[in-house]
């Protein structure tokens, strides 16, 4: 299986020159086109990028899209604007569980004359966000409608909304089975582990289990067992 990473900007072939010149992460067409040709049948492309030129990223899905390989597209972090668009053009997308996805309408800086060319532009903006509804009803099956309003609301979607909508395929690990009883944590603060809980419970459930029943030895014992429990904190 070959790798390609989808990173950064996404630009067209003509101005990736400059990006790499000031170090700044970006993706061409170019880039996609050269890496397709010299990869193997099975092709993941990695992508954690915010988007950038629609043209480029429409090209990207056309490579991707019609591509004779195998295309896995696994969203690492992030997927964008024409990042999205370029996703679409894989087989089968994945997420990372705590990857992000966002849609929205189309913007230019190239507007400038009368009220007229502000017209235009604006006519010619809502012609480019219908064609990129377009890809998106085919990847998920919505109406273009629907699309159209997400887009306009600046939709961000977590992996699980993502996939409800139809944008992924699948969340990576999902499927992966869980062991029973497993707990998962996100704390800096000490936690006690499950087989300590555990003994702590049969201890205060079970006082006399294979004891004889003295009370000064049960409170002995208790005292023991406390000891032994502070000892057993991960």
């Amino acid at each position: 299986m070959t790798k390609i990473n989808l990173t950064g900007t996404i630009v067209p072939n003509e101005d990736k020159w400059i990006y790499d010149e000031f170090g700044i992460a970006a993706t061409s067409p170019q880039d996609i086109s050269e890496a397709l040709d010299n990869a193997e049948d099975d092709v993941t492309v990695l992508i954690n990028s915010g988007g950038g030129d629609l043209f480029a990223g429409n090209e990207i899905y056309y490579l991707l899209h019609e591509s004779e390989k195998n295309i896995t597209a696994d969203i690492t972090a992030f997927a964008a604007s024409a990042a999205t668009v370029a996703a679409c053009g894989a087989s089968h997308v994945r997420a990372n569980p705590g990857a992000q996805y966002m849609i929205h309408c189309v913007s230019t800086w190239g507007a400038e004359g009368n009220h007229a060319d502000f017209e235009k532009m604006a006519e010619i903006l809502q012609e480019a966000d219908r064609a990129v509804a377009d890809v998106y009803e085919l990847k998920t099956g919505l109406d273009r409608k629907e699309l159209l309003s997400l887009m306009e609301s600046e939709k961000w979607m977590d992996a699980k909304e993502a996939l409800s909508y139809g944008f992924i395929d699948e969340i990576i690990g999902a499927e992966e089975s869980i062991p029973s009883g497993a707990r998962f944590f996100n704390s800096i603060s000490p936690v006690l582990s499950t087989e300590t809980i555990a003994r702590f419970k049969d201890r205060l459930l079970n006082p006399y289990a294979g004891k004889d029943h003295n009370t000064d030895f049960l409170t002995r014992q208790r005292h023991i067992n406390l000891l032994q429990l502070k000892g057993g904190q991960k």
